[in-house]
């Protein structure tokens, strides 16, 4: 069992004992897992997103939490949630990531995935300036979220 899974499974743990919603320091994390702070962020971003049924909250610095909420919602809002958190520009990892969690969790089917997927693809935007492509990827990425609602 790899880092990533032992710190999930403690957070998973921590929350069914919490009854949904925790609060944990990213240091401390951290430190009994005996990584660096950036692996907690990992795991946050794949095995606690809005498309698993989490909310996290985060704050940084010295006195930084992370607040972990479990939800039980419905695909429009999950949807919603997830349009409301893409911020302005969004990177062609992140596209897949999200699309990738979006599909796993039974949101999107794998047809409409892979679709999204090549919408927002490098080869599709390639006419575009590159530093423009993530602004586009984030409003096409958006729009088609939008008519899934």
């Amino acid at each position: 069992m790899g880092v990533s899974d032992l710190i999930a499974a403690f957070i998973q743990e921590a929350l069914e004992e919490a009854q949904g919603a925790v609060e944990l320091q990213r240091s401390d994390l951290a430190q009994r897992f005996n990584c660096v702070p950036s692996q907690i962020n990992y795991v946050m971003s794949t095995r606690f997103s809005p498309e698993h049924g989490y909310i996290v909250e985060s704050r940084r610095g010295g006195g930084g939490y992370i607040r972990i909420t479990r939800v039980r919602a419905d695909r429009a809002t999950l949807l919603m949630h997830v349009i409301n958190s893409l911020g302005d520009a969004l990177d062609l990892q992140s596209a897949r990531a999200i699309t990738g969690n979006l599909v796993q969790g039974g949101v999107l089917s794998e047809e409409l995935g892979r679709a999204l997927l090549a919408a927002v693809s490098e080869n599709a935007l390639r006419a575009a300036p590159r530093m423009l492509r993530d602004e586009l990827r984030a409003a096409i990425f958006k729009n088609v979220l939008i008519q899934q609602v």
